[in-house]
Protein backbone atom coordinates (compact mmCIF):
# COMPACT_ATOMS: atom_id res chain seq x y z
CA UNK A 1 0.00 0.00 0.00
CA UNK A 2 2.65 2.42 0.99
CA UNK A 3 4.26 1.57 -2.30
CA UNK A 4 1.24 2.62 -4.52
CA UNK A 5 1.20 5.70 -2.55
CA UNK A 6 4.66 6.50 -3.80
CA UNK A 7 4.11 5.63 -7.12
CA UNK A 8 0.98 7.72 -7.26
CA UNK A 9 2.59 10.65 -5.79
CA UNK A 10 5.52 10.07 -7.96
CA UNK A 11 3.10 10.58 -11.14
CA UNK A 12 1.23 13.96 -9.98
CA UNK A 13 4.35 14.95 -9.68
CA UNK A 14 5.28 14.07 -13.30
CA UNK A 15 2.33 15.27 -15.14
CA UNK A 16 2.34 18.65 -12.99
CA UNK A 17 6.01 19.03 -13.99
CA UNK A 18 4.99 18.50 -17.63
CA UNK A 19 1.89 20.92 -17.12
CA UNK A 20 4.26 23.93 -15.74
CA UNK A 21 6.94 23.26 -18.56
CA UNK A 22 4.28 23.03 -21.15
CA UNK A 23 2.62 26.64 -19.88
CA UNK A 24 6.36 28.35 -19.20
CA UNK A 25 7.24 27.30 -22.72
CA UNK A 26 4.19 28.75 -24.35
CA UNK A 27 4.48 32.42 -22.73
CA UNK A 28 5.85 35.32 -24.45
CA UNK A 29 9.05 37.28 -23.55
CA UNK A 30 8.98 39.91 -21.32
CA UNK A 31 13.17 41.10 -20.96
CA UNK A 32 13.88 44.18 -21.46
CA UNK A 33 15.94 42.63 -24.56
CA UNK A 34 19.55 43.35 -25.50
CA UNK A 35 20.76 46.05 -27.93
CA UNK A 36 21.10 44.89 -31.87
CA UNK A 37 24.11 43.98 -33.55
CA UNK A 38 24.03 46.21 -36.69
CA UNK A 39 25.88 44.87 -40.18
CA UNK A 40 26.42 47.20 -43.18
CA UNK A 41 26.18 45.48 -47.17
CA UNK A 42 28.76 47.81 -48.20
CA UNK A 43 31.51 49.89 -46.39
CA UNK A 44 32.61 51.60 -49.35
CA UNK A 45 30.13 53.18 -51.64
CA UNK A 46 30.92 55.68 -54.89
CA UNK A 47 27.53 55.39 -56.51
CA UNK A 48 27.06 57.75 -60.23
CA UNK A 49 24.09 59.08 -60.99
CA UNK A 50 22.86 56.17 -62.53
CA UNK A 51 22.49 54.68 -59.36
CA UNK A 52 19.94 57.58 -58.46
CA UNK A 53 16.79 55.34 -57.43
CA UNK A 54 19.15 51.99 -56.93
CA UNK A 55 19.78 50.94 -53.78
CA UNK A 56 23.30 51.12 -53.15
CA UNK A 57 23.87 49.54 -49.31
CA UNK A 58 21.64 47.64 -47.11
CA UNK A 59 21.89 47.66 -43.42
CA UNK A 60 20.66 45.05 -41.25
CA UNK A 61 20.75 44.03 -37.38
CA UNK A 62 19.65 41.37 -34.73
CA UNK A 63 16.99 40.38 -33.01
CA UNK A 64 16.50 42.65 -30.15
CA UNK A 65 14.16 40.05 -28.61
CA UNK A 66 12.06 42.89 -27.23
CA UNK A 67 8.57 41.21 -24.64
CA UNK A 68 6.43 42.42 -28.01
CA UNK A 69 5.00 41.12 -31.44
CA UNK A 70 7.86 41.69 -33.59
CA UNK A 71 6.11 43.50 -35.71
CA UNK A 72 5.75 46.04 -32.96
CA UNK A 73 9.64 46.79 -33.04
CA UNK A 74 10.76 50.04 -33.50
CA UNK A 75 14.40 50.75 -35.20
CA UNK A 76 15.37 54.41 -36.01
CA UNK A 77 18.58 54.49 -38.41
CA UNK A 78 20.80 57.04 -37.53
CA UNK A 79 23.57 58.76 -39.95
CA UNK A 80 25.67 61.36 -39.50
CA UNK A 81 29.56 62.24 -40.21
CA UNK A 82 32.21 60.81 -38.34
CA UNK A 83 32.89 62.54 -35.15
CA UNK A 84 30.00 64.78 -34.76
CA UNK A 85 28.24 62.40 -32.22
CA UNK A 86 24.76 62.18 -34.08
CA UNK A 87 24.60 65.51 -33.37
CA UNK A 88 23.48 66.40 -36.81
CA UNK A 89 22.12 62.93 -37.15
CA UNK A 90 19.82 61.84 -40.39
CA UNK A 91 17.44 59.38 -39.07
CA UNK A 92 14.68 56.72 -40.72
CA UNK A 93 12.28 54.64 -39.22
CA UNK A 94 11.53 50.88 -39.52
CA UNK A 95 8.79 49.46 -38.23
CA UNK A 96 9.22 45.06 -37.29
CA UNK A 97 11.84 44.94 -40.15
CA UNK A 98 15.22 44.21 -39.10
CA UNK A 99 17.05 45.87 -42.42
CA UNK A 100 16.37 48.59 -44.57
CA UNK A 101 18.20 50.23 -48.10
CA UNK A 102 18.86 53.70 -49.29
CA UNK A 103 19.02 54.17 -52.71
CA UNK A 104 21.97 56.76 -54.43
CA UNK A 105 19.77 59.80 -54.29
CA UNK A 106 18.71 59.08 -50.59
CA UNK A 107 22.56 58.45 -49.83
CA UNK A 108 23.70 61.27 -51.95
CA UNK A 109 21.12 63.87 -50.45
CA UNK A 110 22.48 63.27 -47.12
CA UNK A 111 25.81 64.33 -48.24
CA UNK A 112 24.68 67.47 -49.60
CA UNK A 113 22.98 68.68 -46.71
CA UNK A 114 26.09 68.45 -44.80
CA UNK A 115 28.00 70.26 -47.34
CA UNK A 116 30.66 67.78 -48.87
CA UNK A 117 31.69 68.38 -52.27
CA UNK A 118 30.75 65.98 -55.04
CA UNK A 119 33.53 63.04 -56.36
CA UNK A 120 35.12 63.34 -52.67
CA UNK A 121 34.71 60.72 -50.07
CA UNK A 122 33.64 61.41 -46.37
CA UNK A 123 33.04 58.95 -43.87
CA UNK A 124 29.58 58.49 -42.28
CA UNK A 125 28.48 56.75 -38.92
CA UNK A 126 26.09 54.66 -39.05
CA UNK A 127 23.84 53.20 -35.41
CA UNK A 128 20.36 51.74 -34.90
CA UNK A 129 18.18 52.55 -32.26
CA UNK A 130 15.55 49.52 -31.33
CA UNK A 131 12.54 49.87 -29.23
CA UNK A 132 8.89 49.08 -28.61
CA UNK A 133 6.85 51.22 -30.81
CA UNK A 134 6.12 53.52 -27.82
CA UNK A 135 9.40 54.28 -27.75
CA UNK A 136 10.32 52.93 -24.28
CA UNK A 137 13.02 50.58 -23.49
CA UNK A 138 15.78 52.73 -25.91
CA UNK A 139 18.79 50.37 -27.03
CA UNK A 140 21.49 51.38 -29.47
CA UNK A 141 23.37 49.52 -31.47
CA UNK A 142 27.63 49.31 -32.04
CA UNK A 143 28.01 51.82 -34.47
CA UNK A 144 29.15 51.31 -38.39
CA UNK A 145 31.21 53.55 -40.74
CA UNK A 146 30.68 54.33 -44.26
CA UNK A 147 32.74 55.83 -46.66
CA UNK A 148 30.78 57.33 -49.58
CA UNK A 149 31.64 59.76 -52.39
CA UNK A 150 28.50 61.54 -53.21
CA UNK A 151 27.84 62.62 -56.94
CA UNK A 152 26.77 64.70 -59.63
CA UNK A 153 23.34 65.15 -60.30
CA UNK A 154 23.52 68.06 -62.96
CA UNK A 155 20.82 70.22 -64.77
CA UNK A 156 19.70 69.52 -67.68
CA UNK A 157 20.16 72.76 -69.52
CA UNK A 158 17.84 73.97 -72.73
CA UNK A 159 17.81 76.84 -75.28
CA UNK A 160 15.31 78.37 -76.54
CA UNK A 161 17.35 79.19 -79.72
CA UNK A 162 20.05 77.75 -81.51
CA UNK A 163 20.70 80.68 -83.50
CA UNK A 164 20.35 84.51 -82.94
CA UNK A 165 20.70 87.54 -85.10
CA UNK A 166 20.07 90.46 -82.68
CA UNK A 167 20.07 93.86 -83.58
CA UNK A 168 20.44 97.68 -81.84
CA UNK A 169 16.75 98.54 -82.70
CA UNK A 170 15.42 96.10 -80.27
CA UNK A 171 18.61 95.31 -78.03
CA UNK A 172 16.17 95.60 -75.08
CA UNK A 173 14.03 92.98 -76.54
CA UNK A 174 14.37 89.47 -74.90
CA UNK A 175 16.35 87.47 -77.32
CA UNK A 176 17.02 83.96 -75.46
CA UNK A 177 15.40 82.00 -72.62
CA UNK A 178 17.69 79.24 -71.17
CA UNK A 179 15.89 76.71 -68.90
CA UNK A 180 17.14 74.06 -67.06
CA UNK A 181 15.65 70.50 -64.67
CA UNK A 182 16.59 71.44 -60.66
CA UNK A 183 20.11 70.43 -59.61
CA UNK A 184 20.12 67.60 -57.11
CA UNK A 185 16.83 66.39 -56.95
CA UNK A 186 15.71 65.80 -53.92
CA UNK A 187 17.69 68.35 -51.90
CA UNK A 188 15.80 70.20 -49.79
CA UNK A 189 17.58 73.26 -49.61
CA UNK A 190 17.98 76.65 -51.55
CA UNK A 191 20.24 75.78 -54.83
CA UNK A 192 21.84 79.15 -56.47
CA UNK A 193 22.33 79.14 -59.95
CA UNK A 194 24.35 81.06 -62.45
CA UNK A 195 24.40 81.26 -65.95
CA UNK A 196 28.14 80.62 -67.53
CA UNK A 197 29.19 81.31 -71.05
CA UNK A 198 32.38 80.90 -72.86
CA UNK A 199 33.91 80.64 -76.77
CA UNK A 200 32.92 77.14 -78.49
CA UNK A 201 35.40 74.23 -77.97
CA UNK A 202 37.32 76.29 -74.42
CA UNK A 203 35.57 73.63 -72.32
CA UNK A 204 35.07 76.54 -69.85
CA UNK A 205 38.78 77.41 -69.15
CA UNK A 206 37.68 80.60 -68.66
CA UNK A 207 33.90 81.31 -68.32
CA UNK A 208 32.30 84.18 -67.78
CA UNK A 209 28.95 84.56 -64.96
CA UNK A 210 25.59 85.91 -65.57
CA UNK A 211 23.69 85.49 -61.69
CA UNK A 212 20.35 84.03 -61.58
CA UNK A 213 19.41 83.98 -58.20
CA UNK A 214 18.05 81.31 -55.59
CA UNK A 215 15.66 78.51 -56.93
CA UNK A 216 14.95 79.86 -60.67
CA UNK A 217 14.97 77.37 -63.15
CA UNK A 218 15.05 79.69 -66.14
CA UNK A 219 16.69 83.08 -67.45
CA UNK A 220 15.83 85.49 -70.53
CA UNK A 221 18.73 87.31 -71.81
CA UNK A 222 17.38 90.33 -73.93
CA UNK A 223 19.63 90.80 -77.24
CA UNK A 224 21.70 93.11 -75.78
CA UNK A 225 22.71 90.65 -73.31
CA UNK A 226 23.66 87.85 -75.92
CA UNK A 227 25.04 90.31 -78.09
CA UNK A 228 27.80 90.94 -75.08
CA UNK A 229 28.16 87.49 -74.12
CA UNK A 230 29.96 87.08 -77.75
CA UNK A 231 31.72 90.31 -77.92
CA UNK A 232 32.99 89.33 -74.07
CA UNK A 233 34.47 86.23 -75.89
CA UNK A 234 36.01 87.67 -78.62
CA UNK A 235 33.54 87.93 -81.34
CA UNK A 236 33.88 91.29 -83.05
CA UNK A 237 30.77 93.21 -83.51
CA UNK A 238 29.43 92.69 -87.48
CA UNK A 239 30.70 88.93 -86.96
CA UNK A 240 29.70 85.43 -86.02
CA UNK A 241 30.42 83.03 -83.46
CA UNK A 242 29.40 80.40 -81.79
CA UNK A 243 29.42 80.25 -77.41
CA UNK A 244 28.53 77.79 -74.96
CA UNK A 245 26.52 78.11 -72.17
CA UNK A 246 26.16 75.82 -68.93
CA UNK A 247 24.44 76.37 -65.12
CA UNK A 248 26.39 76.46 -62.04
CA UNK A 249 24.54 75.28 -59.27
CA UNK A 250 26.18 75.64 -55.28
CA UNK A 251 23.92 73.94 -52.74
CA UNK A 252 23.85 76.37 -49.31
CA UNK A 253 26.23 74.23 -48.10
CA UNK A 254 28.33 74.83 -51.06
CA UNK A 255 28.20 71.67 -53.48
CA UNK A 256 28.20 72.54 -56.65
CA UNK A 257 27.44 70.95 -60.02
CA UNK A 258 27.72 72.13 -63.44
CA UNK A 259 24.72 71.11 -66.09
CA UNK A 260 25.62 69.92 -69.61
CA UNK A 261 26.47 72.78 -72.23
CA UNK A 262 24.39 74.11 -74.96
CA UNK A 263 25.76 76.47 -77.63
CA UNK A 264 23.95 79.57 -79.59
CA UNK A 265 25.74 80.86 -82.82
CA UNK A 266 25.51 84.54 -82.02
CA UNK A 267 25.56 87.32 -85.52
CA UNK A 268 26.19 90.16 -83.34
CA UNK A 269 26.10 93.84 -83.84
CA UNK A 270 28.06 96.85 -83.20
CA UNK A 271 27.60 97.22 -79.63
CA UNK A 272 25.86 100.31 -77.38
CA UNK A 273 28.87 102.46 -76.46
CA UNK A 274 28.83 103.55 -72.69
CA UNK A 275 29.84 106.77 -71.23
CA UNK A 276 31.12 107.43 -67.57
CA UNK A 277 31.68 110.97 -65.59
CA UNK A 278 34.81 111.11 -63.46
CA UNK A 279 36.01 113.94 -62.38
CA UNK A 280 37.33 115.81 -59.09
CA UNK A 281 33.43 115.82 -57.92
CA UNK A 282 33.23 111.88 -57.21
CA UNK A 283 33.90 111.28 -53.52
CA UNK A 284 32.39 114.39 -51.84
CA UNK A 285 29.23 113.57 -53.27
CA UNK A 286 29.30 109.80 -53.04
CA UNK A 287 29.94 108.87 -56.65
CA UNK A 288 33.20 106.95 -56.02
CA UNK A 289 36.31 108.09 -56.57
CA UNK A 290 37.71 110.97 -57.56
CA UNK A 291 38.51 110.68 -60.98
CA UNK A 292 38.31 107.10 -61.33
CA UNK A 293 36.44 105.77 -64.27
CA UNK A 294 36.29 102.49 -63.40
CA UNK A 295 33.73 103.37 -60.07
CA UNK A 296 32.07 107.15 -62.11
CA UNK A 297 28.18 107.30 -62.84
CA UNK A 298 27.26 106.01 -65.96
CA UNK A 299 25.82 108.67 -68.53
CA UNK A 300 21.61 107.65 -69.45
CA UNK A 301 21.72 106.56 -73.38
CA UNK A 302 19.38 107.63 -75.33
CA UNK A 303 17.43 104.56 -76.75
CA UNK A 304 15.62 106.50 -79.98
CA UNK A 305 16.69 105.20 -82.95
CA UNK A 306 18.54 108.04 -84.23
CA UNK A 307 19.81 108.40 -81.30
CA UNK A 308 21.35 105.58 -80.56
CA UNK A 309 25.18 105.76 -79.55
CA UNK A 310 24.73 109.38 -80.51
CA UNK A 311 23.19 111.06 -77.44
CA UNK A 312 23.64 110.68 -73.71
CA UNK A 313 23.48 112.54 -70.68
CA UNK A 314 23.14 112.67 -66.93
CA UNK A 315 21.33 114.77 -63.82
CA UNK A 316 23.25 114.93 -60.54
CA UNK A 317 24.75 117.22 -57.81
CA UNK A 318 28.10 118.81 -58.78
CA UNK A 319 29.92 121.26 -56.46
CA UNK A 320 31.14 124.37 -56.41
CA UNK A 321 34.41 124.80 -59.35
CA UNK A 322 33.78 120.88 -59.73
CA UNK A 323 35.85 119.58 -62.75
CA UNK A 324 35.40 116.38 -64.67
CA UNK A 325 35.43 114.67 -68.29
CA UNK A 326 33.47 111.79 -69.88
CA UNK A 327 35.04 108.37 -70.62
CA UNK A 328 33.71 105.69 -73.36
CA UNK A 329 34.13 102.31 -70.93
CA UNK A 330 35.78 102.51 -68.03
CA UNK A 331 39.08 103.36 -68.59
CA UNK A 332 40.87 106.61 -70.00
CA UNK A 333 41.68 105.16 -73.43
CA UNK A 334 38.87 106.90 -74.91
CA UNK A 335 38.10 110.72 -72.72
CA UNK A 336 36.33 113.75 -73.83
CA UNK A 337 36.24 116.85 -72.69
CA UNK A 338 36.21 120.83 -74.49
CA UNK A 339 35.03 124.14 -74.33
CA UNK A 340 32.53 126.51 -75.88
CA UNK A 341 29.66 123.76 -75.85
CA UNK A 342 32.25 121.82 -78.24
CA UNK A 343 33.23 117.91 -77.43
CA UNK A 344 36.79 117.16 -77.98
CA UNK A 345 38.64 113.85 -77.73
CA UNK A 346 41.15 114.45 -74.56
CA UNK A 347 40.17 117.61 -74.55
CA UNK A 348 39.86 120.59 -71.57
CA UNK A 349 38.10 119.27 -68.34
CA UNK A 350 34.18 120.14 -68.19
CA UNK A 351 33.84 122.33 -64.77
CA UNK A 352 31.01 124.37 -63.11
CA UNK A 353 30.92 127.31 -61.13
CA UNK A 354 28.33 127.11 -58.83
CA UNK A 355 27.19 123.64 -56.75
CA UNK A 356 23.98 122.81 -57.70
CA UNK A 357 21.85 119.71 -59.81
CA UNK A 358 23.04 119.98 -63.52
CA UNK A 359 21.99 118.13 -66.54
CA UNK A 360 25.42 117.02 -68.77
CA UNK A 361 24.79 115.85 -71.99
CA UNK A 362 26.95 114.93 -74.81
CA UNK A 363 25.91 114.43 -78.07
CA UNK A 364 28.86 112.18 -80.34
CA UNK A 365 27.17 112.58 -83.80
CA UNK A 366 28.00 116.22 -83.80
CA UNK A 367 30.44 116.53 -81.49
CA UNK A 368 29.02 119.07 -79.00
CA UNK A 369 28.23 118.60 -75.01
CA UNK A 370 25.89 121.18 -72.90
CA UNK A 371 25.77 121.70 -69.34
CA UNK A 372 22.74 123.21 -67.92
CA UNK A 373 20.32 122.81 -64.73
CA UNK A 374 19.20 119.71 -64.06
CA UNK A 375 15.46 119.61 -63.54
CA UNK A 376 12.33 117.71 -64.08
CA UNK A 377 9.04 119.21 -63.77
CA UNK A 378 4.99 118.83 -64.75
CA UNK A 379 3.69 119.34 -67.78
CA UNK A 380 0.01 118.67 -69.73
CA UNK A 381 -3.64 119.49 -69.63
CA UNK A 382 -3.89 117.29 -66.45
CA UNK A 383 -1.27 119.68 -64.35
CA UNK A 384 -1.30 123.21 -63.50
CA UNK A 385 1.29 124.00 -65.89
CA UNK A 386 -0.95 122.95 -68.58
CA UNK A 387 1.02 122.28 -71.81
CA UNK A 388 2.98 125.26 -71.14
CA UNK A 389 6.57 124.45 -70.13
CA UNK A 390 7.74 127.71 -68.86
CA UNK A 391 4.97 127.29 -66.62
CA UNK A 392 6.53 124.06 -65.02
CA UNK A 393 9.35 125.63 -63.63
CA UNK A 394 9.41 126.40 -60.40
CA UNK A 395 5.72 126.27 -59.14
CA UNK A 396 5.30 122.05 -61.01
CA UNK A 397 9.19 120.88 -60.40
CA UNK A 398 10.10 117.89 -58.83
CA UNK A 399 13.12 117.40 -55.87
CA UNK A 400 15.99 115.67 -56.79
CA UNK A 401 16.90 114.07 -54.07
CA UNK A 402 20.02 111.65 -55.72
CA UNK A 403 21.35 111.15 -58.99
CA UNK A 404 19.06 110.48 -62.21
CA UNK A 405 16.09 110.24 -59.75
CA UNK A 406 13.27 113.17 -59.29
CA UNK A 407 10.52 113.08 -56.63
CA UNK A 408 7.26 115.26 -56.56
CA UNK A 409 4.11 115.78 -55.73
CA UNK A 410 1.23 117.50 -57.81
CA UNK A 411 -2.57 117.80 -58.58
CA UNK A 412 -3.26 115.82 -61.13
CA UNK A 413 -7.00 115.87 -63.40
CA UNK A 414 -8.19 112.30 -64.61
CA UNK A 415 -8.16 114.24 -68.17
CA UNK A 416 -6.32 116.07 -70.57
CA UNK A 417 -3.29 114.33 -70.50
CA UNK A 418 0.50 115.02 -68.95
CA UNK A 419 3.96 114.51 -69.04
CA UNK A 420 7.04 114.82 -67.26
CA UNK A 421 10.31 117.59 -68.86
CA UNK A 422 13.38 119.22 -68.55
CA UNK A 423 13.05 122.42 -69.75
CA UNK A 424 11.09 125.09 -70.20
CA UNK A 425 10.63 124.87 -73.51
CA UNK A 426 9.87 121.65 -75.79
CA UNK A 427 11.83 119.74 -77.78
CA UNK A 428 12.57 121.62 -81.36
CA UNK A 429 12.69 117.91 -82.92
CA UNK A 430 16.36 117.57 -83.24
CA UNK A 431 19.16 114.98 -81.95
CA UNK A 432 21.07 118.05 -80.14
CA UNK A 433 22.61 118.13 -76.55
CA UNK A 434 20.60 120.95 -75.65
CA UNK A 435 17.58 120.19 -76.87
CA UNK A 436 14.79 119.50 -73.66
CA UNK A 437 13.88 116.22 -73.15
CA UNK A 438 10.20 115.23 -72.22
CA UNK A 439 9.21 111.98 -70.93
CA UNK A 440 6.30 110.14 -71.40
CA UNK A 441 4.65 106.18 -71.32
CA UNK A 442 2.43 104.01 -72.75
CA UNK A 443 2.05 101.99 -69.02
CA UNK A 444 0.68 102.73 -66.07
CA UNK A 445 3.15 102.89 -62.57
CA UNK A 446 6.31 101.11 -63.08
CA UNK A 447 6.58 101.66 -66.90
CA UNK A 448 9.58 102.88 -69.01
CA UNK A 449 9.15 105.79 -70.13
CA UNK A 450 10.35 107.07 -73.84
CA UNK A 451 11.89 110.71 -74.63
CA UNK A 452 9.49 112.59 -76.53
CA UNK A 453 6.95 109.43 -75.88
CA UNK A 454 3.17 109.67 -75.87
CA UNK A 455 1.56 111.27 -73.11
CA UNK A 456 0.89 109.24 -69.79
CA UNK A 457 -2.17 107.17 -68.79
CA UNK A 458 -4.64 109.87 -67.28
CA UNK A 459 -5.24 109.06 -63.30
CA UNK A 460 -8.34 106.93 -62.36
CA UNK A 461 -9.26 110.21 -59.95
CA UNK A 462 -8.49 113.67 -59.60
CA UNK A 463 -6.40 114.51 -56.59
CA UNK A 464 -3.02 114.58 -55.43
CA UNK A 465 -0.35 112.17 -56.67
CA UNK A 466 3.15 111.27 -56.20
CA UNK A 467 5.47 110.87 -59.06
CA UNK A 468 9.03 109.50 -59.23
CA UNK A 469 11.25 109.84 -62.48
CA UNK A 470 13.41 107.38 -61.97
CA UNK A 471 16.60 106.67 -63.82
CA UNK A 472 18.62 105.14 -61.63
CA UNK A 473 18.98 102.15 -63.47
CA UNK A 474 20.68 103.29 -67.01
CA UNK A 475 18.77 100.82 -68.46
CA UNK A 476 15.41 101.38 -68.15
CA UNK A 477 13.92 104.97 -67.17
CA UNK A 478 10.55 104.20 -65.58
CA UNK A 479 8.16 106.02 -63.58
CA UNK A 480 6.18 105.40 -60.38
CA UNK A 481 2.97 107.04 -59.66
CA UNK A 482 0.81 106.81 -56.54
CA UNK A 483 -1.76 108.69 -54.30
CA UNK A 484 -0.46 111.04 -52.21
CA UNK A 485 -3.70 112.23 -50.21
CA UNK A 486 -2.11 111.37 -46.87
CA UNK A 487 1.07 110.84 -44.89
CA UNK A 488 0.91 109.12 -40.98
CA UNK A 489 3.34 108.73 -38.63
CA UNK A 490 2.86 105.15 -37.21
CA UNK A 491 5.19 102.95 -34.61
CA UNK A 492 5.58 102.59 -31.41
CA UNK A 493 7.32 106.00 -30.21
CA UNK A 494 3.94 108.23 -30.26
CA UNK A 495 2.99 108.77 -27.08
CA UNK A 496 -0.71 108.16 -26.53
CA UNK A 497 -1.10 105.84 -29.67
CA UNK A 498 -1.30 102.36 -30.52
CA UNK A 499 2.06 100.93 -31.63
CA UNK A 500 2.39 100.26 -35.31
CA UNK A 501 -1.84 100.52 -35.89
CA UNK A 502 -1.98 102.42 -39.37
CA UNK A 503 -5.91 103.63 -38.75
CA UNK A 504 -5.23 105.09 -35.37
CA UNK A 505 -2.13 107.22 -36.16
CA UNK A 506 -1.88 110.69 -36.17
CA UNK A 507 -1.97 112.47 -40.00
CA UNK A 508 0.41 115.14 -40.79
CA UNK A 509 -0.58 118.71 -42.32
CA UNK A 510 0.85 118.82 -46.41
CA UNK A 511 2.05 122.47 -47.05
CA UNK A 512 3.28 122.13 -50.23
CA UNK A 513 6.01 121.77 -52.37
CA UNK A 514 6.61 117.83 -51.65
CA UNK A 515 6.44 118.94 -47.48
CA UNK A 516 4.26 117.37 -44.45
CA UNK A 517 4.19 118.73 -41.04
CA UNK A 518 3.67 117.66 -38.01
CA UNK A 519 3.65 118.54 -33.92
CA UNK A 520 3.26 115.18 -31.90
CA UNK A 521 5.12 113.99 -28.87
CA UNK A 522 7.55 111.73 -29.03
CA UNK A 523 8.58 108.72 -26.69
CA UNK A 524 12.40 108.62 -26.07
CA UNK A 525 14.33 105.61 -27.98
CA UNK A 526 11.34 104.20 -29.68
CA UNK A 527 10.70 103.33 -33.54
CA UNK A 528 8.72 105.08 -36.13
CA UNK A 529 8.41 105.14 -40.05
CA UNK A 530 5.97 107.27 -42.73
CA UNK A 531 3.03 105.47 -44.18
CA UNK A 532 1.31 107.40 -46.83
CA UNK A 533 -2.61 105.65 -46.45
CA UNK A 534 -4.31 104.19 -42.89
CA UNK A 535 -3.36 100.19 -43.67
CA UNK A 536 -0.52 98.18 -44.45
CA UNK A 537 0.88 98.15 -48.06
CA UNK A 538 0.25 101.76 -48.59
CA UNK A 539 3.58 103.86 -50.26
CA UNK A 540 5.92 104.29 -46.90
CA UNK A 541 9.19 105.83 -46.10
CA UNK A 542 12.27 104.38 -43.63
CA UNK A 543 15.74 105.11 -42.32
CA UNK A 544 18.61 105.91 -44.62
CA UNK A 545 20.64 107.94 -41.98
CA UNK A 546 22.23 104.87 -40.70
CA UNK A 547 20.23 105.17 -37.38
CA UNK A 548 20.42 109.17 -36.74
CA UNK A 549 19.02 110.53 -33.16
CA UNK A 550 19.63 113.96 -34.19
CA UNK A 551 17.19 116.89 -33.33
CA UNK A 552 17.10 119.45 -36.24
CA UNK A 553 19.24 118.11 -38.51
CA UNK A 554 17.55 116.13 -41.69
CA UNK A 555 18.13 112.44 -41.85
CA UNK A 556 17.88 111.16 -45.23
CA UNK A 557 14.64 108.52 -46.09
CA UNK A 558 14.23 105.87 -48.49
CA UNK A 559 11.03 103.56 -49.69
CA UNK A 560 12.63 100.83 -51.03
CA UNK A 561 12.53 99.26 -47.74
CA UNK A 562 14.96 100.22 -44.34
CA UNK A 563 15.24 100.10 -41.13
CA UNK A 564 12.52 102.39 -38.97
CA UNK A 565 13.45 105.64 -37.35
CA UNK A 566 14.62 106.34 -34.50
CA UNK A 567 12.84 108.90 -31.56
CA UNK A 568 15.03 111.27 -30.16
CA UNK A 569 16.54 110.55 -26.95
CA UNK A 570 14.41 112.56 -24.90
CA UNK A 571 11.14 112.15 -24.96
CA UNK A 572 8.66 115.37 -25.40
CA UNK A 573 6.35 117.12 -27.98
CA UNK A 574 8.59 117.43 -31.22
CA UNK A 575 7.64 118.81 -34.74
CA UNK A 576 8.52 116.79 -37.80
CA UNK A 577 8.81 117.84 -41.21
CA UNK A 578 8.73 115.19 -44.51
CA UNK A 579 10.88 116.82 -47.41
CA UNK A 580 9.44 114.62 -50.17
CA UNK A 581 11.35 116.42 -52.61
CA UNK A 582 14.63 116.67 -50.82
CA UNK A 583 13.87 113.48 -49.65
CA UNK A 584 14.77 114.32 -45.78
CA UNK A 585 13.26 114.63 -42.70
CA UNK A 586 13.82 116.74 -39.57
CA UNK A 587 12.56 116.08 -36.20
CA UNK A 588 12.92 119.75 -34.21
Amino acid sequence: MKNSLKLLSLGWVLVLTVLACTKVADLPFYDRGKAVTLSTSFTTVVSTQADSNRNVVSFSWTNPRHGTDSANYKFVLSIDSAGRSFAREVTKTVMGARSTTLTGRELNNILLNYGFAVGRPHTLEVKVTSSYGNNNEKLESNVVRVTVTPFDDPAVLTTQNATLSPTLAVSNNPGNTFSWTRSFPGYTGNITYTLQYDSAGKNFATPRDFPVGANLLNVTLTNFEMNETALNDGVVGGTTGRIEYRVRAVTAQGAVSFSNAVSVTINTYVPILRFYMPGGYQSATGNGNNWDPGTAPELIRDIRPEAMNKLYYIYLYLPANAEFKVTQGRSWDINYGGTNSNLAQNGANFTVSTAGVYRVSIDRANMKYDIREGRMGFVGGATGANWNPGASFPDYAMGHPEKNLFVGLTNLNSAGGWKLIDNNGWNSGDITASNARSYGANGGSGSTMQVNGPNMPDVSATGRYRVIWDGRDVNNIKYEISPATEMRVVGDGITGVSAWNPGASPQMTYVGSGVWTISIALEANKDIKFLAGNGWGAFDYEDASGGSQSVGTPRRIRWEGGNNFKTPTTARTYTITLNENLQTVTIN
